[in-house]
């Protein structure tokens, strides 16, 4: 029966995609986190494995995924440190890119050995070193989208919230150095198979200042382990967060995690964002401004 495949959880059009790519699709497993309208599944077709992933026409994480795999995912397929892509359909917001086998580095005892790091520091030094440019833009357009997200409905104090205003109010934007960012690079986007570190999931990619893609790792499995922030960077080769426009970024970064969380129901999520706007907001060179 059409459709019986995949469980109901593809439409139409998206099922029609993979039709024409894959002669006999047979669902593994669901992989979806469930957050977002995002449906990620494992497939196999004969002998072959397959992920694909689809989602609706308002969301922009397939578009950019699929951008990140035409231009920039190279280095790391060549390498065997990401699935390669097989198919995509922007209209229909659906990629396909080959299975990579391996467990989740979260929660799993490798999230905590500084070889995981090491390695996932030299993953990133190939997906960012391939290319650098300014953009003149970048900081303004940074500076409106966390005003955009404080517009919004959130839990943030509204002492906080008038802090961070007069914080952002104050600070110049000016032109700063890009590279191919993977947007969410944390051990929930990383797997481990036979003590070979793997990366999957590039549905945030952009072009961003290096050290935005430190953001995540630094307020969480690094806050309390400092061991693990020196083997990455010795993997990946300098550190790239300096000064007060570090603390900038790690303060739009609380907002967006503190408001996005609340607006998709993630509670644990939300917490995180505003436990890092407290401490964001006690850096010596924000709490001088």
């Amino acid at each position: 029966m059409t459709g019986a495949w995949h469980g109901g959880r593809l439409t139409t059009d998206h099922e029609r995609v993979v039709r024409r790519h894959l002669d006999a699709p047979r669902l593994v497993a669901d992989m979806s986190w469930g957050l977002v309208d995002t449906v990620v599944l494992h497939v196999r077709d004969g002998n072959r494995q397959f992920v694909v992933k689809a989602a609706g026409p308002k969301n922009h994480h397939i578009g950019r995924e699929i951008t990140a795999h035409e231009h920039w995912t190279g280095p790391l397929v060549s390498a065997g440190l990401i699935g390669r892509m097989v198919a995509a359909d922007r209209r229909a917001n659906l990629l396909i890119t080959t299975y990579l086998p391996g467990e989740l580095v979260e929660g799993t005892a490798v999230e905590h050995d500084p070889e995981t790091y090491r390695q996932a520091g030299e993953a990133l030094r190939l997906l960012h070193r391939q290319h650098r440019t300014p953009d003149v833009d970048y900081e303004a357009q940074q500076q409106e989208r966390s005003l955009r997200w404080l517009n919004g409905e959130h839990r943030i104090a509204p002492s906080i919230e008038a802090r961070v205003q007069e914080i952002l109010a104050s600070w110049q934007p000016s032109p700063r150095d890009v590279v191919p960012c993977h947007g969410d690079f944390q051990p929930r986007n990383w797997l481990m198979d036979e003590e070979r570190l793997r990366v999957i999931d590039m549905g945030r990619f952009a072009l961003r200042p290096a050290e935005t893609d430190l953001a995540r790792l630094t307020v969480r499995q690094w806050r309390e382990r400092p061991t693990l922030a020196t083997a990455f960077l010795a993997g990946y080769g300098d550190d790239p967060r300096q000064g007060t426009q570090w603390s900038i970024d790690l303060l739009r970064e609380a907002v967006g995690t503190a408001v996005w969380a609340h607006q998709v129901g993630d509670e644990r999520f939300e917490a995180e964002g505003h436990r890092l706007l407290a401490e964001t907001l006690m850096r010596p060179d924000l709490d001088a401004r």
